[in-house]
């Protein structure tokens, strides 16, 4: 089992998601991309390579961020901001991941110094995969 994020020393980077469904995200990062979960809930942790994906649902403006409302993509055409995945084998993510039920935008494309092709969770969350051929 993966260890729980938190750090006894130094820090530990995480990537929170906004989900408009938990237990659907969470679904996707298992058992699609492979992540193991290791709380469920609100929040849901799960474990992603060398890294921790939370999942929880918006709420509006609390205390620590008295103006900030948070809320899946509702536009999925402009994004800020999206998980960059990086692979060994991309051709074989892309089988796999396709296998499994990820809907990806385009078939990986060679752009020279790295071949990569980008998919949605189920909240419409971007995510790129990509592997380098430097």
């Amino acid at each position: 089992m993966a260890d729980f994020p938190a750090p006894a020393e130094g820090i530990v980077l995480t990537h929170f998601l906004v989900s408009d469904d938990v237990d659907r995200s969470r679904a996707f990062y298992t058992e699609v991309l492979g992540g193991e979960a290791l709380m469920d809930g609100e929040p849901t942790i799960v474990a992603l390579a060398n890294s921790w994906i939370i999942i929880n649902t918006g709420g509006g403006p609390t205390d620590d961020k008295p103006s900030i409302t948070l809320e899946a993509p509702h536009d999925l055409d402009r994004v800020s901001a999206f998980l960059n995945i990086r692979v060994a084998d991309i051709a074989a993510v892309y089988a796999d991941w396709s296998a499994k039920g990820a809907q990806f935008l385009t078939e990986p494309i060679d752009r020279g110094p790295e071949i990569r092709c980008y998919l949605r969770d189920p909240d419409g969350h971007l995510i790129e995969v990509g592997q380098s051929r430097r």
